[in-house]
């Protein structure tokens, strides 16, 4: 399947694509709300609910945002690497877990943006430097050598 078959493919089957795929598909977190689709050889997830895929949006967004620096990117819009996204989305995650007093990984992606929002302040008002900060630390788990 080329490309542009894949990306037509995709944008039929995916109402609301998900905004943290990657961590869900290297297994970093996992969401309650995921539901995953095989087109061809990949595999693509979908968020089952509207109001929850705008909140993850929202949390990814800002996720992006702060971690300019932490990535060295000149601008906050420009494109990520596949390394500096997964360290946005999983380590961005596990910070943002430490940060609400949970465990070192994340669980339900769904359930902590919830959990992020209904903070006092809201998204903006969560502690950015302590999830940056975890965020910066995360690593790409290396790949084994096969003999």
């Amino acid at each position: 399947m080329d490309e542009a078959a894949f990306r037509q493919a995709h944008k039929a089957i995916v109402a609301r694509p998900c905004s943290f795929e990657k961590a869900l598909l290297a297994a970093c977190a996992s969401c309650r709300l995921a539901q995953r689709h095989n087109i061809a050889e990949r595999e693509a997830v979908a968020c089952r609910e509207a109001e929850a895929q705008a909140r993850c949006a929202e949390l990814h967004g800002l996720l992006r945002r702060h971690a300019a620096f932490a990535l060295h990117l000149r601008q906050a819009g420009q494109p990520l690497t596949h390394a500096q996204e997964m360290k946005v989305q999983c380590g961005g995650l596990a910070g943002l877990q430490q940060a609400l007093g949970g465990t070192r990984s994340p669980g339900d992606i769904a359930a902590l943006a919830g959990a992020a929002n209904g903070t006092e302040g809201g998204l903006d008002g969560l502690p950015w430097p302590v999830i940056i900060q975890s965020l910066a630390a995360w690593q790409l788990p290396r790949r084994r050598r096969q003999s």
